[in-house]
């Protein structure tokens, strides 16, 4: 009696021992971001969503769990030359996500390493078919392209591109000059232009007041006080005051009459500010311009 009830003993704990052997490698917990799928002796049989599931253990079933979260991948620095011949490094980054877990696993041995090969050819064909100005100025649309190519290629393995983004682009050092001295130039030739343009602007606003200014003569008289005015705000010990010859004239004549006289020299007299120098007459001769 005592040998069966051992024996029984033995059996129900090799059957809880098998049973819990199967239960630990049947149940399975599934990640509210992954999906399992399930593979039935080889045989494609279920994905699973999230939450715990049961496969039937000793290698009956097999089941994988697949990411389904944006992933991001940076493809390696790659040598590209552009259409105008200028070597560059490029490095660039792709984002994807699974949207088919089963193409991902079925169709597809390692979607994460062949996105990247195929990332890395695109890149350097696409680039190669852009020139440097392209390169540096329309990056918006390269990526966009970019994107595009790389999305068709991996639909059919269930991965979905969603952004390529070129992160870096290295340019030789002589290019690098190059490029310096050109933006050099071109601020050169900008400075250039804006001055000119105000010295053209200005020599309008001189010309239209020397226009108000000869219908006006008085203006003129208050132009030189206005002068004398910013010229004493300076406080400079030297101050230049015009004054027209006209006033000068007849103490001139006096002069000139006064050495007539005397039968000295006469002193020159001006008659008009805008001829020539007068030279008054000596011993009743004829004066001499």
């Amino acid at each position: 009696m005592s040998g069966a009830v051992v024996g029984i003993l033995v059996v129900v704990i090799v059957v809880a021992f098998l049973a819990l052997i199967a239960f630990a490698t049947g149940f399975r917990v599934i990640n509210e971001y992954e999906r399992g799928v399930v593979l039935r002796l080889g045989r494609l049989i279920d994905v699973k969503g999230p939450g715990p599931r049961l496969i039937i253990p000793f290698g009956f079933d097999r089941m994988v769990k697949v990411d389904m979260r944006t992933m991001v991948h940076e493809v390696p620095p790659q040598d590209v030359i552009t259409s105008d011949n200028v070597t560059v490094r490029v490095t660039a980054v792709v984002f994807f996500r699974v949207v088919d877990a089963r193409d991902s696993y079925v169709k597809v041995r390692d979607y994460m390493g062949t996105i990247s090969k195929t990332a890395q050819t695109t890149l350097r064909s696409t680039l190669g078919q852009a020139t440097l100005d392209e390169l540096l100025s329309r990056r918006d649309k390269i990526n966009a392209e970019l994107q595009t190519i790389i999305d068709e290629q991996t639909e059919p393995w269930g991965v979905k591109v969603t952004a390529v983004e070129v992160k870096d682009v290295d340019l030789p050092q002589s290019m690098q000059r190059a490029m310096a001295l050109q933006a050099e130039a071109e601020r050169e030739k900008r400075a250039k232009i804006i001055r000119a343009e105000g010295e053209f602007q200005a020599s309008q606003t001189l010309a239209n007041a020397a226009q108000v200014i000869g219908t006006q003569p008085a203006t003129l008289q208050l132009r030189y006080l206005q002068t004398l005015s910013e010229i004493g705000s300076d406080q400079n010990s030297v101050v230049v005051f015009p004054m027209p010859l006209d006033m000068f004239e007849p103490l001139l004549r006096i002069k000139q009459s006064q050495a007539a006289k005397n039968g000295h020299q006469a002193v020159p007299a001006v008659a008009d500010p805008a001829d020539a120098t007068v030279v008054a007459p000596v011993n009743g001769a004829e004066p001499k311009t």
